[in-house]
């Protein structure tokens, strides 16, 4: 407690600036890579993480130290030129997209650590930390570091606000945009800049192996709650900012623990909940939503056997008729029973279930629907009558009244659907 007290109270000074630090690498590059994930691109940020350490590598012995500028320098050198040969090799070869990238990730994290040990090697003292690139340690950042990857964050953010419609239309219709006369090619090469620099800014925070998660997880995560690009924006930053803190947090109580695991950690944590969570799009909601889609199913199908007993002029199915119907479902029939005589619309009277005048008008409903459906694929989609019955059991829990209107008028109110059976209307007496 008293370790939180002090992180999160700000009372040092470095601290605040770490914060400040992760908030902005972690919002400037959850807004790249929800971009990148819409787009399709996922793995080429993967590989331009990778791609940067031989740059880092490289300033570093040119500048004999870890000078911020030196490997910003030389990373974003290193990234232009794997996100160049990536666009070079798939325009020039008839290579895939995910084996160009295989093949430009392997390379340059190979060299990059084959630079790592000569510099290891080389006795020189200031390479201590250096490896630090690789897994992240957000605890290392000093004031100088900040000012370099703040300001290259603070680039990323404001160009992604002043460029949003045209990244909109290339993660969504670039073709059109190229219709309409914008220079697509221009701004997807602004927008790898973007990527480059985003995979810059958190290489030391993050590390060159684990950055590609906070590229892209943020966005994953937040498409499971918003349709609407501006709210993914946010609630991608803001899952970004939550992950960065709690991992530099742990690297801050726990010294020897890398900051990079602990925020994909973090970010992983946010995804499973959101993919589990989430309303509409969480697997626990559409589970319950394709239960209880079921359930109503089942329901209708009751009250439709029901009715189509009335239409052979029976008095109603004993109970054992009607479990026979779907041997298969005889608990989910037997519940359907159960709700249908609780919400009054049938009744069990001598062994016998019959249709109330609310359940006989629901049923006639279904039905009606049914049926309308069947005329309307072979009327119009010239499909056999002996072909359509499927796709009315299906479809005749999904009609609106207002398509059921719009199918009427259609088939200008049809008195007899393709098997010459009746659809039935509601003044209809059986």
């Amino acid at each position: 407690m008293e370790n939180f007290l002090y992180f999160f109270s700000f009372q040092d000074a470095s601290i605040a600036f770490i914060v400040l630090g992760i908030t902005i690498l972690g919002i400037g590059s959850a807004y790249v890579g929800t971009f990148s994930f819409l787009d399709n691109k996922a793995l080429l940020g993967d590989a331009i993480s990778h791609a940067v350490l031989p740059g880092i590598c490289l300033g570093f012995m040119l500048a004999g130290e870890k000078n911020p500028y030196y490997i910003v320098g030389g990373a974003i050198i290193s990234g232009s030129l794997a996100t160049f040969l990536s666009s070079w090799l798939k325009e020039n070869t008839k290579l895939s997209e995910d084996s160009i990238i295989a093949v430009i990730l392997s390379t340059f994290f190979g060299l990059g650590i084959v630079l790592l040990t000569v510099i290891q090697k080389s006795g020189n003292p200031e390479m201590a930390g250096l490896n630090q690139f690789i897994f992240g340690n957000a605890i290392g950042i000093l004031e100088e570091d900040l000012w370099v990857y703040g300001g290259l964050a603070f680039i990323i953010i404001l160009s992604l606000s002043l460029l949003m419609k045209e990244f909109r239309l290339l993660v969504f219709n670039a073709e059109f945009g190229k219709a309409i006369g914008f220079p697509m090619d221009r701004v997807r090469l602004v927008f790898n800049i973007l990527m480059i620099l985003s995979v810059v800014i958190g290489i030391q925070a993050i590390g060159v192996v684990l950055m590609a998660a906070l590229l892209i997880t943020p966005g994953a995560a937040a498409r499971f709650w918003t349709d609407r690009l501006s709210s993914l924006l946010i609630l991608a930053g803001v899952f970004a900012v939550l992950s960065g803190i709690i991992g530099t947090y742990i690297s801050f109580v726990l010294p020897q623990m890398p900051t990079g695991p602990w925020v994909v950690v973090s970010l992983s944590t946010l995804a499973l909940i959101s993919f589990v969570f989430a309303p509409k799009k969480g697997i626990l909601y559409r589970f319950f939503s394709r239960r209880k889609y079921l359930t109503k199913m089942h329901r209708d199908h009751v009250l439709k056997s029901l009715y189509k007993a009335l239409e052979e002029k029976k008095s109603g199915l004993s109970q054992s008729e009607l479990l026979a119907l779907y041997p298969h479902h005889k608990r989910e029939t037997n519940r359907s029973i159960s709700y249908l005589r609780k919400r009054s619309q049938l009744i069990i009277k001598e062994g016998f279930i019959t249709l109330t005048s609310k359940g006989k008008s629901e049923a006639m409903r279904i039905v009606r629907l049914h049926r309308l459906w069947e005329s309307y694929l072979n009327e119009y989609m010239n499909i056999a009558p002996d072909h359509v019955h499927d796709s009315a059991e299906k479809m005749e829990h999904l009609l609106t009244p207002e398509l059921e209107a719009l199918l009427d008028n259609r088939l200008k109110y049809p008195k007899l659907d393709p098997h010459q059976e009746n659809i039935p209307r509601d003044h209809d007496e059986l």
